[in-house]
């Protein structure tokens, strides 16, 4: 009697982990993808203040607005069309910001999360 109670209680638990891997794969591939959209907008956070360090490099030696503008798109790569550079001399110093659209393309994740501007300056002494 016991051993058909046993077989019973083995039997009704068979495909319990395979539901349950049904139920929280979808989460955790979301969260993956999360995870790597997090991870794309930091990498062009990065790439935007390093443009706009390369900017102000060649605003400083009297660079103008064309070549300021060649300098951040060449040195980071990034979209011309979703750039804008903005070149300011005051007195002794340049500074140079660009502003950055970061679109969020992921599939399954992009339509959900808003597009992020990304912004970054930097100032340099005229030489």
């Amino acid at each position: 009697m016991r051993r058909r109670l046993a077989r019973q209680v083995r039997r009704d638990d068979r495909g319990q982990a395979t539901v349950e891997l049904a139920l929280i794969l979808p989460v955790l591939i979301v969260l993956a993808m999360v995870i790597v959209e997090v991870g794309t907008v930091a990498r062009t956070a990065v790439l935007v203040q390093h443009a706009a360090r390369e900017g102000v490099r060649v605003a400083a030696v009297g660079g103008s607005s064309r070549r300021v503008a060649d300098a951040v798109i060449g040195s980071a790569g990034l979209n011309p069309l979703d750039t804008e550079v903005e070149r300011v001399v005051e007195g002794d110093r340049v500074t140079v910001t660009v502003h950055h659209l970061a679109r969020t393309d992921t599939p399954l994740i992009g339509p959900v999360l808003p597009d992020v501007v990304l912004t970054a300056s930097a100032v340099m002494y005229l030489e």
